[in-house]
């Protein structure tokens, strides 16, 4: 269908680049207007100092830069979408409001209404898939079923990728030429922008942010990645080393397109010496389809246990459970592994990967705690926090989620530490109170003698805290704990 005119509502997709409700509204409307609204209702529960604002807030400004070069412009509100894209659709007079596809109840909740009332006057609401490979039912079990199991779920993406049905190899990786239909560009001289301050948001400085938003920001930490990717599977697990892409916050808010990402990883793994590290990317790539997936069919999992039987546990939830809570938020535990990716998380808004699973295991399976708790506390501070990623993650670390790690398995912080940062170099960088510690010594800093805690410069329980609790004692406690399982699913 074509249209006179029609409206971009951008929302986790900002770039001006690779965008299929650009590139869909561009091609069928004689007059594309754009639009991005800072949405009140979720900015009003973030922190005023919040890092995903100004990352967000940097993006609209290029943004906007790049629609301008491009012939166009964009239109900036803030206010609740659900007022805000009927109103402005009907001052422009648009036939159509074109978005991408957004997985979460909330967001489905809110696109409905739009719908509902832009439907009122004869204004269609057009969704594109756009922050995904595949989506929803396109990856399904022979029995027509949707997986629960990650790997024959990658296995079928891959298939489905490599499919020649299409007639194009690259078919569903292929970018969407916005350039192409650059003329559609409607004219629009709105300057206005809401600022920072307007919004009840601080500005904070180069060195408080720690991170660049806008799309130019997101290619250049990807041209960095590729040069070294071939490093990815071996480097991404050890927190002091520069192994990861560090584009999960660009992938997060669409500055970068999951399309380029993975033609690139395809790319590499087509080498001659085909890339292990691309392979590897190329798998956490899909475990985000299919966190989206399983979130979309399985939308309970944003507050209940994906196998129901792990609601039946008994988590500690008493005053005693709040000091925990409370240490474990702080980097206060006495572990020393647990408390820096802690503080790192604090100080940045990021944490690695191999991390999140440490500090998740400990708090759920040494501390006893609900791991709803965990995943609240990341959705607060993580600058990449994504609801199907993060609840996927966490349902895993506390074995209650699809194709999570049997419950028996608890990882012990000590020898986490020992293998994944041996030399303590990630550990002073965030607790330089135990810099005098050596390699052997900085792991359980409490198996010191006095006179080796001396001689390190280090008081315990002054300087750093003696651990909150023993992790033998707690793996037993927890075993018992996750019995119940056995007894409600009936093994």
């Amino acid at each position: 269908m074509t249209y006179t005119k029609s409206l971009v509502w951008f929302r986790r997709d900002l770039r001006s680049f690779d965008h299929a409700a650009l590139y869909q509204a561009l091609k069928h409307a004689s007059a594309c207007y754009c639009v991005f609204v800072f949405d009140h209702n979720i900015l009003k529960h973030l922190p005023k100092r919040d890092r995903r604002m100004q990352f967000i807030y940097q993006s609209i400004l290029e943004l906007r830069q790049e629609l301008e070069k491009l012939g166009g412009g964009l239109i900036v509100r803030y206010g609740d979408p659900v007022e805000e894209i009927p109103r402005l659709a009907a001052q422009l007079e648009v036939n159509a409001v074109y978005v991408n596809r957004d997985y979460e109840p909330t967001a489905k909740a809110r696109d409905q209404a739009v719908s509902t009332s832009l439907a009122s006057f004869n204004c269609d609401f057009i969704s594109c898939k756009d922050q995904v490979i595949f989506e929803m039912d396109e990856v399904l079990s022979l029995a027509e079923k949707p997986f629960s199991v990650f790997t024959p779920y990658k296995n079928a993406w891959l298939k489905k990728l490599a499919s020649e049905t299409t007639g194009e190899p690259d078919f569903y990786f292929k970018a969407y030429p916005v350039e192409k239909y650059a003329a559609h560009f409607a004219q629009h001289t709105e300057l206005s922008l809401p600022s920072m301050a307007e919004m009840g948001f601080e500005t904070l400085s180069a060195e408080e942010l720690k991170l660049q938003g806008g799309m130019a920001a997101g290619a250049e930490l990807l041209d960095d990645f590729l040069a070294r990717i071939d490093q990815y599977g071996d480097a991404r697990d050890f927190p002091a080393v520069k192994g990861p892409s560090y584009l999960s916050v660009h992938l997060r808010f669409g500055t970068v397109s999951i399309r380029y990402l993975v033609s690139q990883a395809i790319r590499h793994t087509r080498t001659a010496n085909s890339s292990l590290g691309a392979s590897v990317w190329l798998s956490e790539l899909i475990w985000r389809d299919f966190y989206f997936m399983i979130l979309h069919h399985h939308p309970r999992v944003v507050s209940q246990s994906f196998k129901p039987e792990y609601d039946a546990i008994q988590w500690e939830n008493d005053a005693h459970a709040q000091v925990l809570f409370q240490a474990w938020c702080d980097g206060k535990t006495g572990y020393p592994l647990v408390d820096a990716a802690m503080l790192q998380l604090n100080q940045t808004g990021y944490m690695h990967n191999r991390l999140r699973m440490v500090v998740a295991s400990f708090l759920v399976k040494d501390l006893g705690i609900d791991w709803r708790w965990g995943e609240a506390y990341f959705a607060l501070h993580l600058n990449d926090f994504d609801l199907s990623a993060n609840n996927g993650g966490w349902q895993w670390a506390a074995s209650t989620g699809c194709d999570a790690q049997p419950y028996f398995r608890i990882f012990n912080p000590i020898t986490q530490s020992e293998k994944f940062d041996s030399e303590g170099k990630f550990i002073r960088r965030y607790l330089p109170q135990l810099s005098g510690l050596n390699a052997r010594h900085i792991h359980a800093p409490w198996k010191l003698t006095p006179i080796e805690l001396k001689g390190a410069n280090l008081a315990l329980g002054i300087d750093y805290p003696y651990p909150i609790i023993e992790h033998d004692v707690a793996r037993k406690k927890t075993l018992e704990r996750y019995s119940v399982v056995k007894k409600v699913s009936g093994e």
